[in-house]
């Protein structure tokens, strides 16, 4: 069909290339069917026309599941009355397997001072977890069921995950990949060793508390280090995720280079998922919120260079997500600027409420 203006744009028509703003940043992509909403963001955007691809197909695609009907039933593929067809045995989904693993975590770390970490068996559950990790979104994932007194163990394997997923996007070797899941995995275990009432005190800890607390990075290491399967990157991660890259932090004030690559992604790893969990005596925080509050920790305290990865990557969710503006309003994310990720533009009604202008509102949550 090829270029077409605005006016001539139809919900229904598929894009034959990118739609690109005036600042170069991918609007559409190739291959998305436009829907009536969507004109009405590219009347914001001032686009002028665009490339579509063929002609206009059925809104609910109608035509593309009788064509591929037709096909299944001239090849004989028919499920009617007196069908042989055996039907394929159902797939573990992402959270059926993050519930297992959750499970796995929580005996492993229990019984961490008295047995040795069955850490073949968690490397098998987290492969068949990974299988799962395209599904898997940073922002939008949440635990179906999460008994408060296992927040840990969430905490734990979500580490994990995004752990693996970021040492991916930094194109770490895939040798590591494991590894960085494990030490995320792994790099709390040393709270077993803390005295309970103090790590789950929910009223401000004393200066001792606090030097007890801070203990649990040793006692990582040290379990860590009885334990087989596991690198030295992950252990040192177990002792060095609260170090920062200033100086300022913990056991050993490391800074830089001091401080190995794999501390630095649990790091981030643990920042996001401690303040975006549901807590006992805290309510969980808004995942953009909290990508505003690492990127300020970049510098001097964390490694900008995965942060700002971590941000970039971890925020290029489709457009149509349905977020809960700090207002309360429900809307969808339209555009998301690759410089200012964490306030994208999200319509609210037929309104385009850009998050980079109006900065007193945020997103509050992600629904879906």
């Amino acid at each position: 069909m090829g270029l077409i203006t605005l006016s001539e744009v139809k919900p229904g028509l598929k894009l034959g290339n990118d739609v690109h703003t005036l600042r170069g940043n991918v609007l559409f992509q190739k291959g998305k069917v436009i829907l009536p909403k969507d004109v009405e963001v590219l009347r914001a955007f001032m686009i002028h026309e665009v490339d579509i691809e063929q002609e206009r197909i059925g809104a609910n695609g109608a035509g593309t599941k009788a064509a591929a009907a037709s096909g299944s039933e001239k090849n004989g593929d028919r499920t009617g009355k007196g069908s042989s067809a055996v039907l394929a045995p159902a797939v573990p989904s992402l959270h059926e397997e993050y519930e297992k693993m959750v499970g796995l975590t929580k005996s492993a770390f229990l019984s961490s001072l008295a047995a040795e970490l069955p850490v073949y068996e968690l490397r098998t559950q987290l492969e068949a977890l990974f299988v799962h990790l395209k599904q898997y979104n940073v922002l939008t994932f949440s635990p179906r069921v999460m008994q408060e007194h296992d927040y840990v163990y969430h905490h734990a394997v979500l580490s994990a995950m995004t752990s693996y997923q970021l040492a991916q996007w930094m194109d770490l070797p895939s040798k590591d990949w494991m590894q960085v899941a494990f030490a995320g995995l792994f790099h709390d275990i040393g709270n077993s060793k803390v005295d309970p009432q103090i790590l789950h005190k929910p009223s401000t800890l004393t200066p001792s508390e606090q030097e007890e607390i801070r203990q649990h990075t040793k006692y990582g290491y040290q379990v860590l280090k009885q334990a087989k399967a596991i690198n030295e990157g992950a252990r040192l991660a177990a002792l060095q995720h609260h170090e920062k890259v200033d100086g300022s932090g913990y056991p050993l004030q490391l800074s830089g280079t001091q401080i190995h690559i794999y501390a630095k992604i649990v790091a981030i790893a643990d920042i996001f998922h401690a303040m975006t969990l549901k807590k006992i005596y805290r309510k969980a925080q808004s995942p953009y919120l909290v990508l505003e509050q690492i990127k300020s920790e970049a510098f001097g305290k964390l490694d900008p260079a995965i942060v700002n990865v971590f941000i970039q990557r971890s925020t290029q969710i489709h457009n149509g997500i349905r977020v809960k503006l700090s207002n309360n309003q429900i809307g969808e994310i339209i555009f998301s600027d690759r410089d200012h990720p964490t306030r994208p533009m999200v319509s609210v009604e037929g309104t385009i409420i850009n998050l980079m202008q109006q900065r007193q509102l945020h997103i509050q949550e992600v629904i879906g």
